[in-house]
């Protein structure tokens, strides 16, 4: 690995790390459901982040599986879409509780 490409998962680990921690102080302090959903994409999210670390320093290995006739790495592909996919149920959560009132 280059000095620049450590310098940026260094980044990258500091701030996931951060909004990690203060989603889970979040968690502790809130029983909203919505809100639970974007604590559960910021630790999935910061997830990612290690294992694509441990990914390029080889520690880790990703089984590839054939999907639409191309092989994709099935835990990366998990890792990237579950945050997304978390942050859009609490935006429809949140929707929901605005229209009732």
């Amino acid at each position: 690995m280059s000095e620049s490409e450590i310098i940026f998962f260094i980044i990258r680990l500091f701030l996931g790390g951060l909004i990690a921690f203060l989603a889970i102080m979040l968690w502790s302090r809130t029983r909203d459901f919505s809100w639970m959903f974007l604590v559960l994409a910021a630790v999935t999210g910061y997830s990612s982040i290690v294992f694509d670390l441990l990914l390029k320093l080889g520690f880790v290995t990703s089984r590839k599986v054939l999907i639409l006739g191309n092989e994709i790495p099935l835990v990366q592909l998990l890792l990237a879409v579950i945050p997304g996919l978390f942050v859009i149920i609490a935006f429809i959560l949140m929707l929901i509780k605005t229209s009732r009132k």
